[in-house]
């Protein structure tokens, strides 16, 4: 009783519409508007109960069909306006949603004809008018509402129930639509569809491609689809490609419609199940099929054939199969398609052709493949993941297409190497990316591949191995792809901040340079060339070692582009094989696979060969080689027979010889890709590395002080790669663990057989790198050092790059003091004056000095006490020994032991005074540099007697010829006079001083003549802080204010010291020269603040007449005096 309620409510509710619509079914003017408001309200009723989750039954819709109906047969087609068909149209897809089920075929044929008829334009008298795009698409998805397959959607047990039913419907229009009668309606509308599938109203068009997939997939019988198959690839290409649209590309759901329609229809017109049946293909699985096999295959019907069947026969497949790929090959350009839609829909029909017309189109296989293989690298996730699968699955499943797949995939890959050289020197940088990126995703597809040794065995390990003609393909790539130098990169990690700035702390992570190609502009076709190699390797494993040794032993012959280039080849394939990524680093938690022995050993060989390459001399001889080659090669022997010829010296043009060109020299690029397959060896060894370190350690440090900013980078780079591939902490860490090692290695290159003029460079890098870690190492490295002195002490370059080391030996030395020292940060020893200001405590010692007080007397009882020495009866003979350690060690004033870090700095000031008096001024400097350090780390009895020693020739460095060195020796006597001031006094004031003054006046003078000095009344030094005059002056004053802060004032001295600096206190001087000068008056106004003041003063104003001789007019000193006067 409730479903017949609940029937009777939708009866009562339909009928309140039905009713008038059907009084009012006869069309006039005046009726149009209420039968158009009457059809809007029946179908927001229909929509209202379908909504409501009710079921419309046969009765029903009957009911509601009838007044539509009745207005379709009273009015004739041209009089009803296009808007009341739009919605009657509308009306009849909600029925047909729930009538498909239960109507006759009478009915569903009837409501396909008229459906066809207004998307076709004809009308029942077989005339046609044009309905609008509206109304066609209304019937469109009336037509579609009518065929689209049902899918049940209820519990399980239902759900089987439905699907019988389902399948039993379906199966009764089919063979509706399949009968002789029917199929010409089919094929109209077939036809009529394929028309209005190219109209510019999207809606339209969708649903036409709807229709026409559902027809052609599911209505339509088999020997009707290889007749259609023509026009529907014609059309349907069209529609892809968007050429009726010419607003670009096509809309993506409308290629994605047209490609699904193309693949149903050259699916059932060529697969390979309808053709094997049909007998146009004979499958060989087996020596059966083979013995089986038809001699000669007719093309006469087996059946009776109707007018518009089409018989699949071998002949008729050559030609239809060779037309296809014709229209195949036009849909090339949607592998760029912008839409992931358009894509994946490519993908789908690429891959089903693939599997479906394995058999029967072979030759459109390469074109599917390669359509997949670019598909696969898209940038859009779901493409490229849902082609890879789709090649994957295809490769991996047994069918009719995966043997042949495998071969064309190998043959793909091969084709797309041998292009590589013909398209690199054309600068077609797309092109190039495009088929590196195929043989990438070839590879990508055979590591992903499970098992992987139906791909190896005859695959791309095979390709890549002895019997896969690399030397045909590797010259080749080899002569067209050259590498170029990368830009000089200004980044904190150069090896030239490394030098200047201790960097023992900074990130263990630094970039290798990027090396780009001469003939390829693109960053993202040089990525693609990157990451082809290394799929190459990864995808063939260790059968890809035979390529790696062989394109290092061409980058091994010499350094010109073939072999940067083989460099460059060998080292990217390795990195695949290895799965190691120089770009990555090498750090993460993941645990590397284990490497294989052959690979182990393979590394172990290129470490110790590329090590090597460091130890060869320049290669003047091999260009002198080349030279001599020309010479003879101009000498040409002819055998001549007969008359004879004409003398060479009688011919007026004589033959022109060619211009051989030599090859391009890159060694430091070739040292630079050297360095990447050292950093890859490392990689693949792990910890099993440490052991070469003894020969790959040096040339990793010899470039770092390369002059070449991409070499230096590559090996900063290459050491922190090495560092942490083999589990040090950091590179300090690995060169204090294999100190040995890289001490023996420079040793080695320091000798008369073998001299290397950059190992000194390296030695003190390394002193650098290390740090505080090699005080204990020091002794041998100052050891190294002063043999070689010994040695080549008359060799200044050599001379200067060991003092250099020494220098930094002594700074680390005297950082280490530092941090240590800063841990108990003891007082500073400060040197005061007492300044007296009454004479009262002189006068009080004066009247009382000549008092004796009072002796006072110990009254303390502390019992009994020997009245005598004990022991004084044993006689026995002193210690002699035991006397003087106690002597020694009851002195106070004895000095204390050296420790081993000041005994071997004292080494090392002693035995380098004597280069104070070196023809170099850079190794005088450097000197005096190394004096200045050592002077915080040692104490006075073990400085001062070599200072003492050294005093004449550092006062003649006071004196030199070069500016630098002169601030280098001021530095020295600044450092001297801060830490021993009393030793300093008489120096300072009675040497030094003198000498400045000179200096002083010399300058004066020569800035009167210098073009960079400074115009004007007063003017005083010169614009640029560049000049040695402005470093002299700043030097000088610094050691004066060292001088006047830490050691006691001489009154005449001091005197003209006011006078001598009031010039660097003028407003125009330069400013860093006016804060030094500021500091000097400071530092002597806290001893002597009566003497500032007098100068200044007396220097700005004239009101003194007694003091007038200090007055400088010209010099505007009052700004810089009120600071001085006001800090005092």
């Amino acid at each position: 009783m409730g479903n017949r309620d609940h029937t009777q409510e939708i009866f009562r509710r339909l009928k309140t519409v039905c009713v008038p619509l059907l009084g009012a079914s006869l069309l006039t003017s005046t009726s149009i508007p209420d039968v158009s408001r009457y059809l809007d309200e029946l179908n927001r009723t229909l929509l209202d109960i379908k909504a409501s989750g009710a079921i419309l039954t046969s009765d029903l819709i009957s009911y509601t069909f009838f007044p539509l109906s009745t207005l379709l047969r009273r009015n004739a087609a041209p009089d009803i306006p296009d808007q009341i068909l739009e919605k009657v149209f509308v009306t009849l897809s909600v029925l047909c949603e729930d009538w498909w089920w239960d109507c006759d075929e009478s009915i569903w044929e009837q409501v396909f004809i008229l459906c066809g008829a207004v998307v076709a334009g004809i009308n029942g008298k077989g005339k046609g008018k044009a309905r609008d795009d509206e109304t066609k698409e209304a019937a469109g998805r009336c037509l579609l509402a009518l065929l689209h397959i049902r899918t049940p959607s209820k519990t399980s047990t239902e759900a089987a129930q439905l699907s019988i039913r389902i399948r039993s419907r379906l199966d009764t229009f089919q063979a509706l639509a399949r009968s002789n009668k029917f199929l010409p309606i089919l094929g109209q509308t077939l036809d009529s569809l394929l028309i209005t599938v190219d109209s510019p109203h999207l809606p339209l068009q969708r649903v036409s491609l709807a229709l026409l997939s559902l027809i052609i997939g599911t209505y339509a019988p088999d020997d009707l689809v290889p007749s259609v198959l023509p026009g529907v690839a014609s059309r349907m290409t069209r529609i892809a490609l968007g050429t009726s649209t010419k607003k670009g590309w096509a809309n993506g759901e409308s290629v994605a419609g047209s490609l699904e329609v193309m693949q149903l229809a050259i699916v059932r017109a060529l697969g390979n199940d309808i053709c094997i049946k049909e007998g146009a293909i004979h499958p060989v699985v087996n020596l059966e099929d083979l013995a089986q096999a038809p001699s000669s295959q007719s093309d006469s019907p087996p059946f009776e054939l109707r007018s518009f069947s089409t018989l699949r026969t071998s002949s008729w497949l050559r030609g239809t199969s060779s037309q296809l790929l014709i229209a195949l090959n036009t849909l090339t350009s949607l592998v760029s398609h912008p839409t992931p839609s358009a894509l994946l829909a490519l993908s789908q029909f690429s891959a089903t052709i693939l599997s479906a017309t394995s058999m029967t189109m072979p030759d459109a296989q390469p074109l599917l493949l390669h359509w997949l293989l670019s598909l696969s690298n898209s940038d859009f996730t779901g493409v490229s993941a849902k082609s890879h699968d789709s090649l994957l699955s295809l490769l991996t499943t047994p069918s009719y297409v995966q043997l042949p797949l495998q071969q064309t995939l190998l043959r793909t890959t091969n084709d797309n190497l041998l292009a590589l050289p013909r398209l690199l020197p054309a600068h077609a940088d797309t092109k190039v990316e495009h088929v590196a990126g195929i043989v990438e995703a070839v590879c990508r597809l055979v590591s992903s591949a499970k098992p992987r040794s139906l791909f190896m065995s005859s695959g791309i390990g095979k390709l890549l191995g002895p019997t896969g003609g690399i030397e045909k393909w590797g010259w080749s790539l080899l002569s067209v792809l050259e590498l170029s130098e990368p830009p000089t990169p200004l980044s904190a990690n150069s090896s030239a901040q490394l030098m200047l700035e201790s960097a023992a702390d900074a990130s263990q992570w630094t970039g290798f340079p990027e090396i780009n190609f001469k003939n390829v502009f693109s960053t993202n076709t040089r990525n693609a060339l990157e990451r082809m190699f290394r799929a190459l390797g990864r995808a063939s494993g260790d059968g890809c070692l035979f390529s790696v040794e062989w394109f290092a032993s061409v980058g091994r012959s010499g350094t010109d582009t073939r072999s940067v280039t083989a460099k460059w080849c060998a080292c990217r394939l390795l990195e695949g094989v290895a799965d190691v990524s120089l770009r990555q680093g090498g750090g993460g938690d993941v645990i590397p696979a284990r490497r294989s022995k052959r690979l182990t050993r393979l590394a172990r060989t290129l470490a110790r060969s590329i090590a090597e390459l460091w130890d060869q001399t320049d290669e003047a001889h091999s260009e002198e080689s080349i030279s001599k080659e020309e010479d003879t090669t101009d000498i040409v022997v002819q055998h001549v027979k007969g008359v004879n010829v004409l003398h060479e010296n009688l011919r007026i043009a004589r033959p022109a010889q060619a211009k051989k060109i030599l090859p391009t020299k890159q060694p430091e690029l070739h040292r630079v890709l050297s360095l990447q397959l050292l950093a890859v060896a490392a990689g693949i060894m792990q910890a099993q590395f440490t052991p070469l370190l003894l020969y790959t350690l040096y040339p990793v440090l010899r470039s770092l002080v390369s002059s070449d900013v991409c070499l230096s980078s590559t090996a900063l780079a290459t050491l922190n790669y090495i560092t942490t591939v083999t589990s040090y902490a950091s590179p300090a860490n690995l060169l204090l663990s294999n100190f040995d090692y890289a001490l023996d290695a420079i040793s080695r290159r320091l000798g008369r057989r073998w001299l290397d003029i950059e190992a000194t460079k390296v030695l003190a890098l390394m002193v650098r790198l290390v740090g505080s870690d090699i005080v204990e190492r020091a002794g041998d490295v100052v050891e190294e050092c002063f043999d070689r002195l010994d040695e080549f002490h008359g060799y200044s370059i050599i001379v200067e790059g060991l003092i250099e080391v020494l220098g930094e030996v002594i700074n680390v030395i005297k950082e280490d003091k530092k941090a240590s020292e800063s841990n108990s940060t003891p007082p500073l020893r400060e040197v005061e004056e007492e300044i007296l200001t009454s004479m009262d405590s002189f006068f009080d010692w004066l009247s009382h000095r000549h008092e004796v007080s009072e002796v006072e007397v110990d009254t303390t009882d502390y019992g009994p006490a020997p009245r005598e020495a004990w022991g004084k009866d044993k006689v026995a003979e002193p210690d002699l020994e035991e006397d003087t350690a106690a002597s020694h060690g009851s002195d106070p004033n004895a000095d204390q032991p050296l420790t081993p870090i000041q005994a071997l700095t004292k080494q090392i000031v002693s035995r380098s005074l004597y280069f104070l008096t070196h023809g170099s001024p850079v190794i005088r400097a450097r000197i005096l540099s190394l004096l200045a350090s050592s002077v915080p780390v040692l104490s006075e009895s073990a400085l001062l007697p070599s200072i003492h020693y050294a005093w004449p020739f550092i006062l003649n460095r006071l004196s030199d010829a070069e500016s630098f060195v002169v601030s280098s020796a001021a530095s020295l006597v600044e450092s001297l006079a801060l830490h021993f001031g009393s030793f300093m006094f008489r120096r300072i004031w009675d040497d030094v001083w003198p000498k400045f003054r000179v200096l002083l006046n010399n300058l004066d003078a020569a800035d009167a003549t210098n073009a960079l000095s400074k115009r004007g009344v007063g003017a005083v030094g010169t614009q640029s802080v560049y000049t040695h005059s402005h470093r002299t002056y700043r030097s000088i004053i610094k050691t004066m204010t060292a001088a006047t802060t830490a050691v006691h004032l001489q009154e005449t001295s001091t005197w003209q010291l006011l006078l001598a600096f009031r010039r660097f206190l003028h407003r125009d001087a330069h400013e860093e020269l006016q804060q030094y000068a500021r500091e000097l008056y400071l530092a002597v106004g806290n001893k002597e603040p009566d003497g500032v003041w007098l100068v200044l003063s007396c220097t700005m104003d004239t009101t003194y007449i007694t003091m007038q001789f200090l007055s400088m007019p010209r010099w505007d000193i009052r700004a810089n005096s009120t600071i001085i006067l006001q800090g005092l």
